[in-house]
């Protein structure tokens, strides 16, 4: 399987891009009018999203590559981008409303380090909303090679409880059909993936492909059945 450093939408399946931008609209209403943070932006897709609504939105990445392609292809009136390192932020305390963090959390060195920048800017009746992928079982040897660490749900979860007195977990997921579901699990090798045609199999099953599926095929929602990623609302 091969996996991607990040996600660039002009180069990506509709699908795969909807999947990433469905937790950045799972934050506009926490955003709305408010000072947010995108750490970990990538190339600025979703800080642009957020940009719809926040009051205004920094993304900081520390691939300059990327933040030069998010300043020429995502730039807003609301939105700057800057290059910099998650462990040691270039930004003042108590500056931001919201952090958003999607799908970085496993990609950095020293979590702790991390989580203690991020409680930093932000101020004290803030939220951070962060996700990361859902695994069973935490690994520091991920099959991803971009990926430094991945973390159960319960490990997620007391990891963000010791910055965060509250902490609320959700489950992104696609929808499916009762008979998708069931080809799922008699399929416990994946082999239909394997095999041409696979989207369209998929289809006949009465769900969309991943390559497919769009915003309204999926949810996130209290409860992690099924859930592919985790996603975390926090409050200090």
């Amino acid at each position: 399987m091969t996996y991607p450093e990040r996600i660039v939408p002009d180069e990506t399946s509709p699908g795969i891009v909807a999947l990433h931008l469905k937790r950045y609209e799972f934050a506009l209403p926490w955003c709305r009018d408010r000072a947010v943070l995108d750490a970990g932006c990538g190339v600025g897709y979703g800080t642009a999203h957020l940009a719809q609504v926040a009051a205004s939105v920094v993304g900081v990445d520390c691939d300059e590559g990327a933040v030069s392609y998010a300043r020429e292809r995502y730039s807003r009136p609301n939105v700057e981008f800057r290059v910099g390192d998650l462990l040691d932020l270039d930004l003042p305390d108590d500056s931001f409303d919201v952090v958003c963090s999607f799908e970085t959390i496993e990609h950095v060195e020293d979590v702790e380090a991390f989580l203690a920048e991020v409680t930093r800017v932000l101020r004290p009746e803030g939220a951070f909303l962060v996700s990361t992928p859902r695994v069973d079982e935490t690994t520091a040897s991920p099959d991803n090679p971009f990926h430094r660490v991945e973390l159960s749900p319960d490990d997620f979860e007391a990891l963000l409880r010791r910055s965060f007195r509250e902490v609320e977990l959700y489950g992104q997921r696609r929808l499916q059909t009762g008979r998708h579901r069931l080809m799922q699990r008699v399929d416990v090798l994946g082999l239909r993936r394997r095999l041409p045609g696979s989207q369209r199999v998929s289809r006949l099953l009465g769900t969309a492909s991943t390559a497919d599926v769009t915003s309204d095929g999926i949810v996130i929602e209290r409860g992690l059945e099924g859930a592919s990623e985790v996603v975390a609302v926090c409050r200090r």
